[in-house]
């Protein structure tokens, strides 16, 4: 009777597993590690870590982000993005200029001119994306644009002319051919270095979006902000790819969706430019403005020397990438 009994829970047992494990398989709760290349609470992760927040909130169930940190507390921004391909981190918040050593293609991404709803209309979405899997990656989108970028100069270097013979500047991948371009003297250094480069004057000036200076202090070194700005700062979500496959459809359909609905949102930076602008006036910054033909030549300078350092890094797919992104 009692060997009956457990023969008879036991089948009860195998017939409601089969019936339920298919269920939880597909309800599994999946958790992917993220990391940014960006000091964590600086303005260039704001937006990464409030989407983080509000995916999990809404992701319950579906997938969490287990957001590491940035950069340089996790290691170096230009190692990251090699890091995620090779699945040492799942996802990455991070800007072209940062992994170009691994995608040379990537610079383009600071020059688009067209939105990033705009690319995923006109198929340049998807040549960047497929640019990106060679790499191990899968682009899954831009979350910050609109925001452009402005050389910041200390006391003492005021300039009335887009001419830059003589001004040793603190560089990047990112503006390098263009400040070399009007003459200017490049010098690598880390973020973490300019302040104190610039308190020394050892270099006159620094490159950085119109957000984010006042995240290191650089307004008690900085007297002069040369408008207008150029390009336009490009912070991008990428995941190795490896993983990005392997996770089930529900999930890659979520983080598409929640991707593209902060894309939508995008235009809010417009704002917060003009705010921080107020800021910095208000810290004791002044604007420089050359006149017409002047802007015109700084403006011009900084298109062409961006796109010509993209096309000899890239000669098959810069003039490509330029058609899609630029107007």
């Amino acid at each position: 009777m009692f060997v009956r009994f457990r023969q008879a829970i036991a089948a009860a047992a195998i017939i409601f597993g089969a019936a339920v494990t298919p269920h939880l398989a597909h309800a599994a709760e999946v958790v992917l590690t993220a990391v940014s290349g960006f000091p964590k609470g600086a303005a260039d992760s704001l937006r990464f870590e409030a989407w983080i927040k509000t995916l999990n909130e809404r992701g319950k169930g579906i997938v969490q982000i287990d957001y590491r940190g940035g950069a340089p507390a996790i290691g170096s921004p230009f190692q990251l993005t090699g890091r995620v391909a090779s699945g040492v981190f799942d996802m990455v918040s991070i800007t072209g200029a940062y992994y170009t050593n691994l995608l040379p293609e990537a610079d383009a991404l600071k020059l688009a001119e067209r939105s990033a709803l705009e690319l995923r209309e006109n198929g340049g979405y998807d040549y960047i994306a497929g640019l990106h899997a060679e790499k191990g990656l899968h682009y899954l989108g831009r979350h910050t644009e609109g925001i452009p970028f402005h050389l910041y100069l200390r006391e003492g270097r005021k300039i009335d002319q887009a001419d830059l013979s003589g001004v040793k500047i603190r560089v990047t991948p990112m503006y390098r051919n263009f400040f070399t371009a009007l003459g200017a003297t490049g010098q690598n250094a880390s973020v973490t270095e300019i302040y104190t480069l610039m308190e020394r004057g050892v270099v006159d000036g620094y490159g950085w979006p119109i957000q984010g200076i006042f995240d290191f202090s650089w307004e008690k070194v900085t007297r002069y902000r040369v408008e207008p700005g150029f390009y336009s700062a490009d912070i991008n979500v990428l995941l190795n790819k490896k993983k990005w496959d392997e996770l089930p459809q529900q999930v890659r359909d979520f983080l598409t969706g929640e991707m593209i609905a902060l894309e939508k949102t995008n235009g809010e930076s417009q704002k917060k430019n003009e705010a921080e602008k107020a800021r910095q006036e208000a810290a004791g910054i002044k604007a420089i403005r050359f006149s017409p033909a002047e802007e015109r030549k700084w403006v011009e300078t900084a298109k062409n020397a961006g796109w010509d350092g993209v096309v000899k890094a890239s000669p098959e797919h810069g003039p490509i990438l330029r058609k899609l992104l630029a107007k």
